[in-house]
């Protein structure tokens, strides 16, 4: 195993769970996933070993930059990194995440080598 913190994938579209999990588990990394935001809560006060949080930016009820001002805002969960990840590859997506909170930034479709850099540098 690369690592025994597990990966939090959050993301209302079941399908992009699905591939970055078949990507992620290739590459011997453990998954855990949410379909919203308050799904992915209640995983992370339930599971103490989720090393890195994978948010999709675009969910309905509350979107990923909510999640993430609520996670920074948290004792706990502020100290879990955050990878904001967008189909809204727009001028200014970027640095509108980063000052959200999120520790990095991804557009989709996910470029499964910078999403590999990413993680090693969060999850050594």
């Amino acid at each position: 195993m690369k690592s025994q913190k597990e990966i939090l994938i959050i993301d209302d579209d079941s399908k992009n769970i699905f591939a970055l999990n078949a990507v992620l588990n290739a590459k011997k990394y453990r998954c855990v996933s949410a379909l919203s935001a308050r799904q992915g809560f209640q995983l992370l006060s339930d599971n103490k070993n989720i090393g890195v949080v994978l948010m999709d930016m675009m969910m309905p009820e509350m979107d990923g930059y909510e999640a993430i001002g609520k996670m920074k805002s948290d004792e706990e969960l502020k100290k879990i990194p955050v990878i904001a990840i967008t189909a809204q590859a727009m001028t200014g997506d970027r640095e509108k995440c980063l000052e959200a909170g999120a520790d990095g930034y991804l557009s989709k479709p996910v470029n499964v080598d910078e999403l590999l850099q990413v993680l090693q540098q969060l999850i050594p």
